[in-house]
């Protein structure tokens, strides 16, 4: 009887050590603690759509939606295709601030207000501790290549699309006039 206990004891323990092992990898994904590898998250099946005066703007899309994952963004990533970005999503509308500590790409921050207005467009510069924060409470955050904003005609006004943001309130508006 103590045997059958025992072994059905070992069996337990070690189909949880299993899970453990196979856990542990996707537990470390998306945290600075991968010792200075850039955190990969899945593109988004969904375009972000970006209308700007001169026609709408399409990229494929990281989404940092927890903590973790917004802590991590960008870091130690040393290059991302020309139409590639990533969106921070915050549970709530708050002010925000960045660095770019441990970043090697200089980037530029779009700063979206809940209903998918661009409020600001700030420059993200290689390794610096210096806070990057716009003048107003945002919902999201979206972190493309520097001159990204400049080269595709993207300003402050402009309107961004995306299921996303829908699924927080975003509206449909027109760019640049702000509602």
């Amino acid at each position: 009887m103590i045997v059958k206990r025992w072994s059905w004891m070992a069996g337990v323990l070690a189909c949880l050590a299993l899970v453990i092992a196979v856990s542990v990898p996707s537990l470390s994904q998306g945290t600075e603690a991968a010792a200075g590898q850039p955190m990969l998250l899945p593109v988004d099946a969904d375009p972000l759509e970006i209308a700007t005066t001169t026609g709408t703007r399409f990229f494929t899309i990281e989404v940092a939606d927890n903590g973790a994952n917004r802590s991590a963004g960008l870091m130690y990533r040393r290059t991302m295709p020309d139409d590639r970005g990533m969106l921070f999503i915050f549970e709530e509308t708050r002010p925000v601030s960045f660095w770019m500590k441990n970043t090697p790409m200089a980037l530029d921050l779009v700063f979206i207000a809940e209903q998918g207005r661009i409020e600001a467009i700030l420059p993200g510069e290689p390794y610096s501790i210096a806070p990057i924060s716009p003048e107003k409470p945002v919902r999201y955050v979206l972190e493309l290549k520097a001159g990204t904003t400049g080269r595709e005609g993207i300003s402050v006004g402009d309107m961004v699309r995306h299921p996303r943001l829908n699924e927080t309130g975003a509206t449909q508006m027109t760019p640049g006039n702000g509602g």
